[in-house]
């Protein structure tokens, strides 16, 4: 090997180096997020950025050793479906990336399923360690709906917040329902049936893609159909009992696998959704009728849903993305109204990780995953409680973001020069 090679060979095993991470946490309270549960006095060993042993006495064999002091370890968090990453600004159309809006209005509506949210993702957005230092490690990244599109939002996926460009699972379908897509349907919900099914049939070639009807584009066709094979779910937004009902039976009919986000009133259909092995991500909080949709909306939502045997995770509405550090506090309520903390806890991290596509790599504390892992003050589901420590790929994370850093340059009375920090208030004019 010549002088090049060998600098080339020695740039790359550099490279390798500086993102496998040898760790060993010591003495934690494990919340696994397996059937093993949470382990008590046990020590979480990574070797090469992925988690090499569970369990207590572990030797260290030079990896670098944290104490957690009995306190709690679970897996990086799931922060719900979001924008992050691709939404900076909600207010500033410019920083938003989530919605594909071509036609001019309701009345020109464009279906274009091929549409994916994932390119315009932006690693380097505030977003992210806004939510990592609170301990969220993914997301699943959403294609919305408007004025312009159609019920059918696009494509997104899962994405860690590690900092990485690249999506960490396989692509997935958004599809909206109920009252807050009729605009886009015609006017009616009854519409959006009739337009699934149109858009099935042109997927699956029993409608020619030059008919005069047809609403798909070459590339629509081959992305719907792809979405339509049975491997991944649609992630269908619906809140109403009865929409949920149909929805079931329309995936039943098409052989489509979905996965229900909402869901406000799943709770009166949870057998169904169980027998039908349906998925439901629900916010918590939702137990107002904010619209005709969400009458029965209940707090209860989340632990009627997995007493039927429901899977359940955790999603919010309104500012997700810009509050994806409140999931887990979302989480600590329903447990307070009747869901399991274990539950709880599987709603953040095994269940959407399992669902998404992603289980094999994150989503709990087992031998063979990646590191992405939280060290915690206190119980992770108590909104008093803070993320001590994160790590990705066992790489410690700076456990800094620009509220933090707002926080520190007005908290302290005098800047830090030698951190470059900037003064609190520039000086008046002619004082400089």
């Amino acid at each position: 090997m010549n002088r090049r090679g060998i600098a080339l060979a020695a740039l790359l095993l550099a490279a390798a180096g500086a993102q496998a991470q040898d760790l060993l946490i010591r003495n934690a309270t494990v919340h696994t997020a397996t059937e093993r549960g949470t382990l008590q006095g046990a020590d979480v060993l990574v070797r090469n950025g992925r988690i090499a042993a569970v369990d207590s006495g572990l030797d260290a064999g030079g990896a670098t050793v944290v104490d957690a002091e009995g306190r709690p370890v679970t897996p990086a968090l799931f922060g719900g479906i979001t924008g992050i990453g691709i939404e900076e600004v909600s207010g500033e159309s410019a920083t938003t990336d989530g919605t594909l809006a071509l036609g001019a209005n309701a009345h020109e509506m464009t279906v274009r399923p091929e549409f994916d949210v994932t390119l315009a993702w932006n690693p380097d957005s505030l977003l992210l360690p806004v939510a990592r230092v609170e301990g969220i490690g993914f997301t699943l990244l959403s294609a919305g709906t408007g004025a312009g599109g159609s019920i059918v939002g696009g494509q997104g996926a899962v994405m860690r917040l590690d900092g990485g460009d690249q999506p960490a699972g396989p692509k997935l379908l958004f599809v909206d329902l109920g009252s807050r897509a009729a605009n886009l349907s015609g006017g009616s919900r009854a519409a959006q049936w009739m337009l699934l099914d149109q858009l099935v049939d042109e997927a699956r070639g029993r409608i020619a893609a030059d008919a005069r009807v047809a609403l798909l584009t070459p590339a629509g066709r081959a992305t719907l159909q792809r979405h339509l094979g049975g491997d991944r779910p649609l992630v269908v937004a619906v809140e109403r009992a009865a929409d949920i009902r149909q929805l079931l039976r329309w995936s039943k009919k098409q052989g489509v696998r979905v996965a229900v986000r909402g869901g406000s009133e799943a709770w009166r259909v949870a057998g169904e959704l169980a027998a039908a092995k349906v998925p439901v991500f629900v916010d918590p909080l939702d137990n107002l009728p904010g619209d005709f949709d969400r009458i029965h909306a209940s707090l209860r939502n989340a632990a009627l849903l997995r007493a039927a045997g429901v899977e359940v995770g955790f999603t919010q509405a309104g500012d997700s993305s810009h509050n994806a550090r409140k999931l887990r506090q979302l989480a600590g309520n329903a447990v307070a109204h009747g869901l399991s903390w274990e539950d709880a806890l599987a709603g953040l991290t095994r269940v959407p990780a399992r669902v998404f596509g992603v289980d094999g790599e994150i989503g709990a504390i087992a031998p063979g995953l990646r590191a992405d892992l939280v060290l915690w003050d206190g119980d992770p589901l108590d909104v008093a409680s803070l993320a001590h420590r994160v790590w990705f790929d066992g790489r410690a994370v700076d456990m800094r973001s620009r509220q933090t850093e707002l926080r520190d340059r007005y908290l302290r009375a005098e800047p830090d020069a030698a951190r470059g920090e900037l003064p609190r208030a520039w000086p008046a004019a002619g004082g400089r």
